[in-house]
């Protein structure tokens, strides 16, 4: 079975393997504990020793430019005042970043994998995955 790149995409943003289509990429029970591969297909999902980064920036992103950004520009607009500024962006720096650690591995995956295909398990067609 070919897993194709819009697959790889779309099961990302469902919270799914990039491969499978399984929810396996955390530990059962853990709610921030990622598996080193995901235990149904055998996709390598600490890709290195840095693999935490591609999740970490993309729920810095979401929390500076989606939120903390966007407050800043209503308080210099003089929508909100300056407390209510800081309380909802200190808060929402503490927040977000816990609520969207799960969406920001997969969305990281699909990313990580849509550039990769070639290296997802369906479609490694008899060859052996690469090492690193």
């Amino acid at each position: 079975m070919k897993v194709t790149r819009a697959r790889i995409v779309a099961n990302g943003f469902r919270c799914l393997c990039p491969n499978c289509g399984r929810r396996t990429i955390f530990m059962p029970g853990r709610m921030f504990k990622v598996n080193p591969s995901c235990p149904n297909c055998g996709l390598r999902i600490e890709v290195g020793d840095g693999a935490f980064l591609g999740p970490f920036v993309i729920n810095y992103a979401i929390t500076a430019f989606g939120i903390v950004v966007p407050l800043l520009v209503l308080y210099a607009a003089g929508k909100i005042g300056p407390i209510a500024a800081l309380a909802l962006s200190l808060v929402a720096a503490l927040l977000v970043p816990l609520l969207l650690y799960r969406l920001s591995w997969y969305l990281w995956l699909a990313l990580y994998y849509f550039f990769l295909p070639q290296d997802v398990p369906a479609n490694l067609e008899g060859r052996a995955p690469d090492d690193e």
